[in-house]
């Protein structure tokens, strides 16, 4: 059995047949969902899954004609979902067992982050792959209204803020919790001091979610939709904003990979950014 959980582990489920098709999801939708540069997903048959806990705290968002989203209402998390055909959609950064198979593509490549660089072999494809039969559902673009600001937003548009200036350091996280909060291969955070972030509307939605064991991490999603939102740490003046939020383009990527020891059995690191097992001490 394959076995997945969300960060505060009340949903959890098992997968007791083969999974299949497991690709990397640029769309905006994926990046709004997740907080993350892109999503993972891999497919198994409904009558293979099966959800052990948490039925009563799994929230629902209708994105799409045809898709809904699934999140934990307690931490936020993206959660299995039904993708149509009896099958499942299942978040792969949420898994705790190695699934034995390993991304074939990249999808939406089209409408990737424009701060992420895809430098892996794996085929791509601008939207789904030719024959796939299945209907693409585009999210309305989004932007900021005021120049030299960053506007981000999450997937529902409840919840809307604006950045002034730089980030002073951007990371590709692939730690076991982030992987975990965001439901993916990694997520990636800038960092800017707290006077440079200002919300527009909606932080009356916002939902943090302290893990007990942990020292500070306490991820923060709009808890309509699910979506990754900007945490703000008053005890430290900083803010720490998942760029799979942003609708403008920042005009800088990930300085570095971190928490590298921990990495996703499943994914692998192809660029040349610098690596750190953990957090780097400068």
């Amino acid at each position: 059995m394959i076995q997945g959980s969300c960060l505060c582990g009340s949903v959890r489920w098992g997968i007791d047949g083969p999974v299949s098709h497991m690709s990397h999801c640029h769309c905006s939708i994926c990046r709004k969902a997740h907080g993350a540069p892109f999503a993972t997903y891999l497919s198994a048959g409904l009558d293979d899954y099966r959800l052990i806990s948490g039925a009563d705290v799994i929230r629902e968002h209708n994105c799409s004609p045809r898709l809904s989203r699934a999140f934990c209402s307690i931490c936020g998390s993206v959660v299995p979902m039904m993708s149509g055909n009896q099958r499942m959609a299942i978040p792969a950064g949420c898994l705790d067992d190695d699934p034995g198979i390993r991304p074939a593509m990249h999808i939406f490549t089209g409408s990737k982050a424009p701060w992420h660089s895809i430098t892996d072999n794996l085929p791509r494809h601008d939207a789904y792959p030719a024959g796939a039969g299945l209907e693409v559902s585009p999210m309305p673009a989004r932007q900021g209204a005021r120049p030299g600001h960053l506007h981000g937003s999450c997937l529902c548009d409840g919840v809307a803020f604006e950045i002034s200036g730089r980030f002073t350091v951007i990371h590709n996280c692939h730690c076991s919790r982030c992987r975990k909060s965001r439901a993916a291969a990694h997520t990636t955070n800038g960092f800017t001091s707290i006077d440079a972030i200002r919300f527009l509307r909606g932080d009356d939605l916002l939902v943090a979610y302290k893990v007990p064991e942990a020292k500070t991490y306490t991820p923060t999603f709009c808890r309509i939709c699910g979506s990754g939102m900007p945490r703000l740490r008053k005890e430290t003046g900083n803010a720490i904003i998942p760029l799979g939020c942003l609708d403008d383009d920042p005009g800088q990527g990930p300085d570095d990979h971190i928490f590298t020891g921990s990495k996703a059995p499943w994914y692998e690191i192809t660029d040349d950014l610098p690596r750190f097992d953990e957090m780097p001490t400068n």
